[in-house]
């Protein structure tokens, strides 16, 4: 199993998962990407916790030649913040499966049920996985799974972030709290304007979780 291991405690559940299930055959990987040097730092931390095989990629050069050939290509368009953060998640997404392939490795995955639902991972990027061991459990229990798992303390209590730009969180993306979602989808309990908000985003992001369309056979 090949896995990326960002600082956070998504991914960190997943390599104490994979330690146990597959220690002999589990690679950790750090892939900084212009992120803030203490996401490195709690990578290796959680890889060492768990006793795990872990190695490092720097994407950050890859990453600056493939925006100036983008840019090149395609003077006239200025890139947003959101196009320039989906990169990230792609050549990640695509380091993990050149070092997959090498071993024969499948590609575990991170997201949560919590954020599966509302679309909140990129398309082709960190959705592009073979397994998804957490997908069946919302933020809070993926917490509550890392306490039992002994990850470290400071990786469950750091902010849930996607390290995509300095200052970035999770819930201020989302516009919603991970107390607010969890109650939503375990209970169905929620005012208006979280629900509405929730519906609006897993309506609009169906087609991160589907196949992509095929013209009928005639």
């Amino acid at each position: 199993m090949v896995f990326g291991v960002s600082g956070g405690v998504d991914s960190a559940v997943t390599a104490a998962l994979a330690a146990r299930a597959f220690p002999e055959q589990a690679l950790a990987v750090l892939m900084p990407c212009h992120s803030d040097p203490q996401d490195a730092i709690d990578g290796a931390l959680v890889a060492e916790r768990f006793a795990l095989e872990y190695t490092t990629i720097d994407l950050g050069a890859t990453y600056d030649t493939l925006l100036e050939t983008i840019a090149e290509a395609s003077p006239e368009a200025e890139a947003s913040r959101l196009v320039l953060a989906n990169l990230k998640p792609r050549l990640r997404m695509t380091t993990l499966y050149a070092l997959a392939n090498q071993r024969g490795f499948l590609v575990l995955g991170s997201s949560n049920r919590t954020e599966l639902a509302i679309g909140y991972f990129t398309k082709h990027g960190d959705s592009g996985v073979d397994l998804l061991p957490l997908g069946n459990l919302v933020k809070h229990e993926v917490w509550e799974l890392a306490r039992a798992l002994d990850v470290p303390a400071r990786i469950i209590d750091k902010p849930p972030s996607a390290g995509l730009w300095a200052g970035q969180t999770d819930e201020a993306d989302m516009g919603l709290t991970y107390d607010e979602l969890d109650a939503f989808l375990n209970t169905g309990d929620a005012n208006d304007d979280v629900r509405l908000k929730v519906e609006a985003l897993h309506a609009a992001s169906e087609h991160k979780r589907s196949l992509p369309p095929m013209a009928p056979h005639a």
